[in-house]
């Protein structure tokens, strides 16, 4: 669905925007800058010297929780900020730290003595906090410089950026509770997990709810506040009126890219509830599981791109578009990337949601569950190539089945699969891509300079099937993080989530389990793939070959060095961007899911990873900042 408006006619008029380029030295958004490009102008290290890289300095914060006590397990995926000549981090026990970034000493530090509960995820979780400051500060005066800290309990503290007190103009004595604005459906708080995207004197501010929990719950809302006083300006809202006490989510979980020369934001809506059955929500809520532009002034929707329709599969669009000028038919045009959980890249003209490339309505299959209505089409875009294969059947580990005596053939017996898009059932579905697999939150990266786009996707194979509500409720069990029963209480059916692997956790389909892309947005074309990371299970790993299930960004520097972590073998990786080679790799000490930040300061290049963990991959849990950076010259 596309809708033009005459605010969306006059963008379209105007010339061409410059490349959008962070500043030089600072990392001062979670994707590097508001196009969400997730590029280092640095050149300093480069793919002849980034063998030398060195640990320059560590921190540990000290938040970290393995499950095993009284707190939750801790998932930590903050990418560091740089910005006012300090490194910023967010901790997942809702903990600031300003730090010193050429030796990582502390500076200051802020408690907001948050609820550490699980309240609507599996984790204590967090991916840290968003830097603002005045365009015109008044002298002498606080918090010309802010940084905000949200939480799950949703509170947003605004910090001054340089003493790390509380600015107590804003909300209540420096903090806003946002679940205020929590009205309809109120199930969960709206916990702020991403920080809020800063642009102007504005924050745009997403959040997350329990996923799978319920079947009506709070519809999603994306909320502009006043980034000095907390005001709300406006908000906009995804789930129609009408059908709000039958459904809810389809929010903004994921962060926000930002056109500063067309003040448009644009937004990734995720899935609507309950996510695994639509017989409660059949008509159209064409804001769903979209990309969506609004006027960063008004909230006006400018235009909306259904990337699935009525969604039964959970395949939220989980992270920012990414910004890039492409050149169509001799004419630039302002375009956008979009990564999916299904493997799919739109490539999106950004004024106004037409897509670049061609694609088609294809038909899918039909759901054989009583009062489900699934979609007869979906939007196929297979130019660029998609990252997963998924017209043809996963191809089953003949070692694994093998080493399994069959368990691997007996998991899948009698499911369906009919390629991407078939609907869940009561005998069971192979979703491929999962919800765990595909491009996840952290999307790509982009090089300005040649229009090179890089991802990261899990290629990991899941089996879904509906429980009817009376059969699920004698069931024994709970769930994990992304794996298990769930109720989606209030409607029909609960259900079962699980990787197709065997009892000792030994994937069920060939690999690669995980890959680095490399597109050239120019033409459409993938230019390379190869296998990323290794896996880990109990103590072992897998061949290179084989890859890892991943999750986290890439980073792209003018260097001509590609950083990533992201993998099970807690390794953070240099790549290069012209094959894929691995250049360089250290071990660090969790699973870096945290999108890299790469930053300049004092004349030295640093390239920084948070090494927090997601129990999605491994147990493993980690309180690491690890920086590097070239050795220092002796001379």
């Amino acid at each position: 669905m596309t809708r033009l408006t005459f605010a969306a006619v006059a963008l379209a008029a105007l010339a061409p925007a410059a490349p959008l380029l962070a500043q030089e030295g600072d990392w001062p958004t979670f994707n590097g800058n508001l196009a969400a490009q997730k590029y280092s102008p640095a050149t300093q290290i480069t793919p002849e010297n980034v063998g030398d890289l060195e640990l320059a300095w560590e921190f540990e914060t000290g938040d970290v929780s393995d499950g095993s006590g009284e707190l939750p397990t801790s998932v930590w995926s903050a990418t560091p900020i740089l910005a006012n000549d300090t490194l910023y981090l967010g901790t997942p026990f809702y903990r600031v730290f300003a730090l010193d970034p050429g030796t990582g000493e502390v500076r200051w530090s802020y408690n907001t003595d948050s609820t550490l509960e699980a309240l609507t995820q599996p984790a204590l979780k967090s991916r840290g906090v968003t830097y603002w400051e005045a365009e015109t500060p008044v002298e002498g005066e606080p918090c010309q410089k802010r940084v905000y800290m949200g939480t799950m309990d949703s509170e947003l503290h605004a910090l001054d950026a340089d003493t790390g007190e509380l600015c107590t103009d804003f909300g209540d004595d420096g903090i806003l509770l946002v679940n205020k604005w929590n009205d309809v459906n109120a199930e969960w708080p709206l916990s702020l997990l991403q920080p809020p995207t800063a642009y102007g004197d504005q924050l745009f501010v997403g959040w997350a709810g329990a996923d799978w929990e319920y079947s009506v719950a709070s519809p999603g809302t994306v909320f502009a506040i006043d980034a000095r006083t907390g005001e709300r300006n406006w908000q906009v809202d995804f789930i129609p009126r009408e059908i709000r006490d039958r459904t809810g989510t389809a929010n903004v979980w994921a962060s926000m890219s930002v056109d500063e020369e067309r003040g448009i934001l644009y937004l990734p809506v995720s899935s609507p509830s309950p996510n695994y059955y639509g017989g409660m929500r059949t008509e159209p809520i064409e804001l769903a599981t979209s990309v969506t532009a609004v006027d960063t002034e008004t909230g006006e929707i400018i235009w909306s791109r259904q990337l699935v329709h009525h969604d039964i599969w959970d395949y939220d669009t989980g992270s920012a578009p990414t910004l890039v000028d492409l050149q169509v038919n001799g004419e630039t045009v302002p375009a956008l990337v979009q990564s999916t959980k299904q493997s799919m890249l739109y490539v999106l003209n950004r004024e106004t949601g037409e897509p670049i490339f061609d694609y088609e309505e294809r038909p899918v299959p039909a759901s054989d569950i009583e009062g489900e209505e699934a979609a007869p089409t979906q939007p196929f875009f297979m130019t660029p190539p998609p990252s997963h294969d998924f017209e043809s059947y996963p191809e089953m580990s003949t070692l694994a089945n093998l080493v399994s005596f069959g368990q691997c053939a007996d998991m899948i017996d009698g499911m369906r699969y009919e390629g991407l898009f078939t609907p869940p059932s009561l005998e069971g579905t192979i979703v491929y891509p999962g919800t765990a697999g595909g491009m996840q939150w952290g999307g790509g990266a982009l090089d300005p300079e040649t229009n090179r786009y890089y991802v990261n996707t899990s290629k990991v194979v899941q089996t879904l099937t509906l429980i009817p509500r009376e059969e699920y409720d004698e069931l024994q069990g709970g769930s994990g993080n992304e794996q298990g029963l769930y109720p989606q209480i209030g409607s029909p059916y609960g259900f079962r989530l699980l990787n197709w692997v065997t009892d000792n956790g030994l994937p069920c389909w060939k690999p690669p389990y995980g890959t680095l892309l490399a597109y050239d947005l120019k033409t459409g074309e993938m230019l390379w793939e190869v296998p990323l990371g290794r896996s880990k299970k109990w103590g072992f790993f897998g061949p290179a070959g084989w890859g890892s299930p991943n999750i986290g960004a890439p980073v792209i520097t003018a260097g001509g060095v590609l950083f990533i972590g992201s993998t099970m073998d807690a390794r953070v990786h240099a790549i290069d961007p012209r094959d894929g080679t691995e250049l360089w790799s250290d071990h660090v000490e969790a699973p870096s899911v945290a999108n890299p930040a790469v930053y300049t300061y004092e004349g030295r290049q640093y390239v920084a990873f948070v090494a927090g963990g997601n129990t999605i991959l491994s147990p493993e849990v980690g309180d690491q900042i690890a920086v590097y950076a070239l050795p220092l010259d002796d001379d």
